[in-house]
């Protein structure tokens, strides 16, 4: 069964260029044009990957994204017409596993795709006899990829499981971005370290009582960062 792409985009030559391309490689894509039918299209169909555009008409990217988190976690790459940082990180602040700034080569855009489902299912090491790790008023099943805080499911993006599998399996530990980049997104990963940052930021705002003065995730500064359960 080859993956199934959902393609979003105003622009009907892109989507059409786009298509073609992932076709090429076996895979199945669907298309929409506007905020509202992506939207639609993604609640009734689990997709391997979403592209969407940050521009739509009806809803913006950013919107369609942030909804699409109340319900999935399937991987989405943020399309952007704009160099502006903050475009890129908002994204990624909505809930996107990855953006790519137009204009983009479909070479590129093929190769974040594939790393990203190649990881899809948790790229973090495992410790395989255990399927449950236990931290404070944590937990984490690695078999089901759920994880609990004080009894209260947290619902996590497939990247941000992983960041706290990698973390919680080896605490005290201290990790690079660098390091967390290479092992969580992988060492082909085109992207930069302010993806660990924004994802690390994320994370605590789900999983710590007090983001700003956290229990679990630790930074050293300088270094990196580092998972401790609460004393």
């Amino acid at each position: 069964m080859g993956k199934k792409i959902l393609v979003v985009d105003d622009e009907k030559l892109i989507v059409k260029g786009i298509r073609f391309s992932l076709e090429q490689d076996g895979m199945e894509v669907d298309c929409a044009y506007d905020g509202e039918e992506a939207l639609e299209m993604a609640r009734s169909t689990e997709y391997d990957m979403v592209l969407l555009d940050v521009m739509l008409p009806k809803m913006t990217g950013f919107e369609v994204c942030q909804q699409i988190r109340e319900f999935s976690n399937m991987p989405i790459i943020m399309l952007t017409a704009k160099g502006d940082d903050m475009d890129k990180i908002l994204g990624l602040e909505y809930g996107a596993d990855d953006y790519i700034t137009k204009p983009f080569n479909i070479l590129e855009v093929k190769a974040r795709i594939k790393a990203i489902m190649r990881r899809g299912g948790g790229s973090a090491p495992k410790q395989e006899p255990t399927k449950m790790i236990t931290a404070g008023s944590l937990r984490v099943n690695c078999e089901s990829r759920r994880v609990f805080n004080n009894d209260k499911e947290i619902n996590l993006t497939a990247k941000e499981f992983d960041l706290l599998e990698l973390l919680i399996f080896n605490p005290n530990k201290v990790y690079s971005r660098e390091n967390l980049l290479n092992l969580v997104w992988g060492y082909d990963y085109p992207g930069d370290v302010r993806t660990v940052d924004v994802h690390i930021r994320r994370l605590r705002e789900k999983i710590e009582e007090k983001p700003s003065n956290p229990d679990y995730i630790h930074t050293k500064w300088g270094v990196g960062y580092y998972f401790q359960s609460e004393k």
